[in-house]
């Protein structure tokens, strides 16, 4: 069973910066990636990489946030630059691995980003 452990997020100002990091364990996972809910909203993709590919970022974010993994630590970080009130929600880390053929998805725990105006 892959765990997902969170870290960073907090409080910031419109504008500022943001770090977090999400370590896997339990396994290892090709797909990293982070998934934001604000409240009364749906949960909507940040940015998602892959093993081999290009990352993948929501448009609202593009430009401003730089997703990365160190796949020897097993684990995926989340740059956040230029942030904006609208960026304010809870950050869900998200895993994904294939074995035989079956695709399993793990989520972590989430963590608070809260973009003062």
């Amino acid at each position: 069973q892959v765990q997902l452990v969170e870290s960073g997020g907090g409080l910031v100002q419109a504008g500022g910066s943001l770090s977090l990091s999400c370590a896997a364990s339990g396994g290892t996972v090709s797909t990293m990636g982070w998934y934001r809910q604000a409240p009364g909203k749906q949960r909507e993709l940040v940015a998602v990489i892959s093993n081999g590919s290009m990352p993948n970022y929501a448009d609202s974010v593009k430009g401003r946030f730089t997703i990365s993994r160190d796949n020897a630590k097993n684990t995926v970080y989340l740059q956040m630059s230029g942030l904006k009130p609208d960026d304010t929600a809870v950050y869900l880390c998200n895993a994904r691995r294939t074995v035989i053929f079956k695709t399993y998805e793990y989520w972590g725990q989430g963590t608070q980003v809260t973009v003062s105006s």
